[in-house]
């Protein structure tokens, strides 16, 4: 039984040593008379046609037919293949016209596989790095297309006809996936054009690789900081004047601001195209910041007037005392601000001012009533009160009525000259202390005015940036092809 076992190894050794010579044989009897710049058609005029694909891993594949590479395999002990150096044969020169490459071509030559009916297959691999142009418009939210253009340098397409192996395009099965970019798709496309340089039309295969930005990363590392921030800056229209804090929050948020900026800068390519979208997002928020400032300092000046320096004008009193703080529902304590209560003031002020139009001047310095000038003075008191002047005969009336017992006339208007004397110095005081006390309560009352219309123009900061912001964050997001791609 082991005699037997020993017999059929060695004719199984013998079978398989059989191929060598045929091998041999065969590559003496193909190559012997092959010429590699020979075109490999039975025909002149017929093109010799080239299957084109490309999987999406360093790979390229190309496949054609070698007229005077064929053989009879029973003639050569079964050999139905063989593995060729591409230096030893005929190969068609199709490079990547847009390539990027040091090299230009950046495949590695490796053997061609031949079969006895002809068809020859050659798969280099290779790292291909193409031209494309990069339309940052919707970045982080964008989609590139990327093309790839294969074509034969030399030969026409009357000598070589370019065919797609595959009508869908190139091979995605084994892509492995990519961290910043999501494959949409990889179509392939025969083109036949003309160039200038010459007549014959020109064969080219152009792959269109179609990629899309994951923006996860961008959204919750620059985009949700950057809405925190401004948030913060409307934060700071809510702070107090007194805390002398305002102005320094407000500049330092917009520090920060330029900051993540930069930080988008540097992550953009630098091309002057196109403004990129979140760039226009980040411009957007800086000038709302420092337009915040810029109203800071209007708040913090309004704040701090006094009545000394600034004296507030009748349209301030009517558009941030009044109609302003009507719209923004804004109420004071002690006052209410409607619609009814601003006309009625308004009214007021009018009648008012026609009022004073018509009182004396004592009157008006004493905020009394004019009906008391019509009051007589008594009888022969005109040289000694003829420089007090018409005004203080209330005065000089109230005194008739109380020296009721004068000894003679003379007495009479010895006393009623001094008294009307000390009245006149108490007269002048009083109108010293109500005029400074009238003044104290003006100035107290316009720096009550100068705070309330702080307050309104924070308040209505505080409403317009707050909608600027959302409908700037809801108009980016919006017009953004695609929001969050994981």
């Amino acid at each position: 039984m082991a005699p037997m076992l020993a017999a059929l190894a060695l004719l199984a050794l013998i079978s398989v040593s059989e191929q060598g010579p045929h091998e041999k044989r065969l590559l003496n009897s193909l190559l012997n008379s092959y010429n590699t710049l020979e075109r490999p058609v039975a025909n002149e005029s017929e093109p010799l046609e080239v299957k084109f694909g490309l999987t999406l891993q360093q790979i390229i594949d190309v496949e054609w037919n070698d007229y005077n590479l064929r053989w009879n395999d029973s003639d050569y002990g079964g050999v139905k293949d063989l593995r060729i150096t591409p230096n030893k044969l005929w190969k068609p020169d199709v490079l990547m016209y847009n390539s990027a490459d040091e090299g230009f071509d950046g495949t590695y030559q490796t053997n061609v596989v031949v079969r006895n009916n002809g068809s020859c297959l050659y798969v280099p691999p290779g790292i291909f790095k193409s031209t494309c142009k990069i339309d940052i418009t919707w970045f982080p939210f964008d989609d590139q297309h990327c093309d790839m253009k294969f074509g034969s340098w030399t030969y026409d397409g009357n000598q070589l006809d370019l065919v797609l192996k595959d009508e869908a395009g190139g091979d995605l099965s084994d892509f492995i996936t990519n961290g910043e970019w999501y494959l949409i798709g990889m179509p392939g496309k025969k083109n036949t054009i003309t160039y200038a340089c010459c007549p014959e039309p020109y064969v080219d295969v152009t792959f269109t690789i179609m990629i899309r930005r994951r923006t996860l990363y961008y959204f919750f590392n620059l985009i949700v900081p950057c809405v925190l921030i401004s948030s913060m800056a409307l934060l700071g229209f809510t702070l107090p004047p007194d805390s002398g804090e305002k102005l320094t929050l407000g500049v330092t948020i917009l520090l920060s601001l330029t900051v993540f900026l930069n930080l988008v800068a540097e992550t953009l390519p630098q091309v002057s195209d196109a403004i990129p979208l979140l760039g226009t997002y980040f411009n957007c928020i800086m000038f709302m910041v420092a337009s915040s400032v810029v109203l800071t300092v209007v708040v913090l000046n309004y704040h701090h007037r006094t009545a000394d320096i600034h004296e507030m004008p009748q349209w301030i009193k009517t558009v941030f005392l009044q109609w302003l703080p009507w719209i923004l529902r804004m109420s004071r304590p002690g006052k209410k601000i409607t619609r009814k209560t601003i006309m009625m003031s308004n009214r007021m002020r009018e009648l008012e001012l026609k009022e004073r139009s018509s009182k004396s001047l004592l009157a008006n310095v004493l905020d009394i009533d004019d009906d008391f000038r019509h009051v007589p003075p008594p009888p022969n008191s005109t040289a000694s009160t003829g420089n007090l002047g018409p005004g203080c005969s209330i005065f000089r009336t109230d005194f008739r009525r109380s020296f009721v017992r004068p000894s003679t006339m003379e007495d009479v208007g010895g006393g009623l000259g001094s008294h009307h004397r000390e009245l006149h110095l108490i007269l002048r005081e009083l109108q010293f202390i109500t005029a400074r006390m009238k003044k104290a309560d003006e100035e107290a009352e316009l720096i009550s005015d100068w705070k309330f219309a702080a307050m309104v123009v924070d308040r209505f900061c505080l409403f317009v940036f707050t909608l600027f912001t959302i409908i700037a964050t809801v108009a980016v997001l919006l017009s953004a092809p695609h929001i969050i791609v994981q």
